[in-house]
């Protein structure tokens, strides 16, 4: 079946899985429907490049059985000799995976409570082919106009689409979820004395309307613009500025640190350190799965549990972790709503929108009272941090700043340390809260940070 199933046959069909799962022994069950479309038009120079659009959808049973013994299975056919298959398949893996104490499938049958979370754009449907197109053309133009350098425009981009899931177990739980999204982003080459720099930008949104691609454009040129024939600058110890995408890059790879999961498994460096101060006082960071418009925000998570606002740092203190229902049973505690999972995957803890609390003042303020620092506006070799030992050495972009006044481009150049001192080295976190998909990133003041040039 090509295209969306009407919401009675889905739910249908899931009543029935569960139902066979009971009676081919296991002791509770859920099913995880999904379906969705995507829409992606991209120009390369000008010229058509992809122009691509897909329709997909599945069905998961997971079940459980006695002694916590867990299987799942997936299809993305729905004929009843398919769906019976699918029982026999989640009952077969269970019988041959490990007994786990902790197991759990779903709490009950609270349903979502009608909170309009504001995940769906009424409009998107209208969105035409042709719109789509002179998106990527107005951003092309965009692109050249912005600035003499720009020898290149790689690529223009815009991708759209919607998507729905069902989620039903067997202690009453049923409930649908349904949301839209639509991104644009530029890829640009800019040249000057023998100098290129490729860079870009790109925004995404629940909303098509709220998207401004000549805006994006012209950052995506002003970004790649700034580190344009960057050098070292001297080794030493020195302030250092992340914008709000290199923020936002930071606080994503450092997400997993709170995640009860990797607590459980002494897979961060955080384990047994709650209600202790592990950041500066100018630091708190928060995971709100209801937050009106995130991109990661829905009314309940992957096993049903209602999606909540978790602070992880207040000032510097620890004060929660991030639960789905099995490290949550493990760790004696009660779910966060944290739960995420795919087609043909197991629930697993994970963050939903993460984002640091902005402070008061503006990025200028900040720089002015620096007086001098590195503004950086690239990070590589995030996903090399040590979770446990929280060792780092990573390679930055971006500028030499006096004040609000730029001094030169900046490349080559690395930042070492630890982790742990970098949370407590946070002096300022600014007002300038920006969202880049489901992570949120400010203007970051770091203290006496370890710089070197290669």
């Amino acid at each position: 079946m090509m295209g969306p199933m009407k919401s009675d046959q889905v739910e249908s069909f899931c009543g029935w899985l569960l139902e066979k799962a009971l009676q081919g022994g296991a002791v509770d069950a859920d099913v995880f429907y999904s379906e969705g479309e995507s829409r992606h038009i991209s120009l390369r120079e000008g010229l058509p490049e992809e122009d691509a659009n897909g329709f997909g959808h599945s069905v998961t049973l997971r079940l459980l059985m006695e002694g916590g013994r867990q299987g799942l299975a997936t299809v993305n056919r729905f004929d009843r000799a398919d769906l019976s298959e699918l029982v026999k398949w989640s009952l077969a893996n269970a019988a041959v995976s490990e007994p786990d104490p902790f197991a759990e499938i779903g709490e009950g049958p609270k349903l979502p409570d009608g909170e309009d979370l504001r995940l769906e754009d009424p409009d998107l449907k209208a969105l035409t082919h042709e719109q789509r197109t002179r998106a990527c053309l107005e951003m092309t133009e965009a692109a050249r106009g912005a600035d003499k350098r720009v020898v290149s425009v790689r690529s223009a981009s815009w991708s759209d689409g919607w998507g729905a899931i069902f989620l039903a177990n067997t202690r009453g739980f049923h409930a649908w979820q349904r949301g839209t999204s639509a991104s644009c982003g530029v890829t640009v080459v800019l040249q000057e004395k023998g100098s290129y720099e490729m860079g870009g930008f790109g925004e995404d949104s629940r909303f098509a309307g709220t998207l401004d691609p000549i805006a994006v454009a012209r950052q995506a040129v002003r970004k790649t613009g700034m580190i344009l024939g960057g050098t070292p600058v001297e080794t030493g110890r020195m302030t250092v500025f992340l914008d709000p995408e290199s923020c936002a890059d930071f606080v994503d790879a450092i997400g997993d640190l709170f995640l009860a999961p990797n607590i459980l498994r002494n897979k961060s460096l955080l384990k047994g350190k709650l209600g202790t101060a592990v950041a500066s006082a100018a630091l708190s960071l928060v995971d709100d799965g209801r937050l009106p418009g995130g991109m990661a925000s829905s009314p309940f998570d992957g096993e049903g549990i209602r999606t909540r606002r978790t602070s992880l740092l207040s000032s510097g203190v620890l004060e929660n972790y991030l639960y789905d229902l099995r490290s949550a049973r493990e760790s004696g505690v009660s779910s966060t709503g944290n739960a995420v999972r795919g087609n043909g995957t197991a629930p697993d803890a994970g963050c939903s929108n993460l984002f640091p609390v902005p402070g008061e003042k503006d990025p200028g303020t900040l720089y002015v009272e620096a007086g001098r620092g590195l503004l950086v506006t690239e990070i590589m070799g995030l996903h090399t941090i040590n979770p446990v030992s929280g060792d780092f050495s990573l390679g930055v972009k971006g500028i030499l700043m006096e004040g609000v006044a730029p001094v030169r481009p900046v490349a080559e150049v690395t930042v070492a340390g630890n982790l742990a001192d970098w949370l407590r080295q946070v002096h300022a976190v600014g007002s300038d809260l920006h969202f880049f998909g489901g992570t949120g990133g400010c203007t970051m003041v770091i203290n006496d940070v370890a710089v070197a040039g290669s």
